[in-house]
């Protein structure tokens, strides 16, 4: 049984002025997430700016997510690592807090061999009860997850239900579907890329673009999922350009100025990340105004 169905925002992380979790703000986003319809939270990933929490408060924003969305819809808490052992205690703290599922990113930076994947993720999924979803996004990883690998984790582990594609590669996407023959869920991990990937039997997306417009990225997925390709089709190139400035800067710089724009205060990245550029900051409130999500 798929986790959800439809789009899930990968939610941000807010930050006082002092560097610490805004919880205030966060369940506040969490709410406003779930009014607008968005089908699940996928919390402290890379939107989530994982690679710089500590593992307390890594730990503790799970819960309070969990707490926060309250079975209103499912949770899924990034715990994935380059390191195998901490994956697992990651992932064994969000079953303990109650987390619906799991995103595990590739191990990213010692790029892994495709068996090593294979252990790694296997490792990590029999570790837990919970449905994981591992995450392919070689561009920050330097590491693919092979369609080949993907499909075979499906087929042999239990718990390993679903991909994240973010390749950007198609035919890859193609590959994926057509090896797993319907032994893992694909959900789109490139918000320009939702209706392709839908087309070739993705069932959602897991979503930048639904941090400041979560009704139109639901709306998206639901057509596809509706079978109307012609209306999801036109909703998204209508949302191209919006999501272009989304990531002119490396996420999530551009998502969080563009959640300041409309009043949330979400602060700052922490660094290494920095405040997105002045020229980028006026494209993607230009973007933001033409698409409507800001007034």
């Amino acid at each position: 049984m798929s986790i959800f169905k439809g789009a899930g925002v990968a939610i941000v992380t807010p930050m006082k002025e002092n560097g610490e979790i805004n919880f205030d703000v966060f369940g506040q986003l969490i709410d406003d997430q779930i009014a607008h319809h968005t089908d699940a939270i996928i919390a402290i990933g890379t939107s989530g700016e994982a690679p710089t929490l500590e593992d307390g408060e890594h730990i503790e924003a799970i819960r309070y997510a969990v707490e926060r969305t309250a079975g209103r819809v499912p949770m899924i808490a990034g715990t994935g690592s380059n390191n195998t052992a901490h994956a697992v205690m990651m992932s064994k703290e969000a079953e303990k807090a109650g987390a619906d599922g799991l995103l595990l990113v590739a191990p990213y930076y010692n790029k892994a061999t495709q068996n090593g994947l294979i252990q790694h993720y296997t490792v990590i999924a029999e570790s837990t009860n919970l449905p994981c979803i591992l995450y392919n996004v070689p561009s920050r990883t330097g590491s693919n997850i092979l369609p080949e690998t993907a499909a075979y984790l499906g087929k042999n582990v239990k718990n390993v239900v679903a991909v994240k594609e973010a390749s950007g590669n198609i035919s890859q996407v193609a590959k994926l579907a057509e090896l797993a023959d319907g032994s893992v869920d694909i959900y789109s991990g490139n918000d320009d890329q939702i209706v392709p990937i839908m087309a070739l039997g993705g069932i959602g997306v897991i979503s930048v673009l639904s941090n400041i417009a979560p009704a139109q990225t639901h709306d998206i997925a639901m057509a596809c999922l509706e079978g109307d390709y012609t209306k999801a089709c036109r909703l998204q190139l209508r949302a191209l350009e919006l999501i272009r400035q989304l990531f002119c800067e490396v996420n999530p710089i551009p998502v969080k100025a563009a959640l300041n724009m409309q009043g949330w205060n979400v602060g700052s990245p922490r660094l290494p990340l920095t405040e997105m550029e002045d020229a980028h900051k006026e494209a993607l409130r230009k973007a933001m105004i033409e698409y409507g999500c800001l007034a």
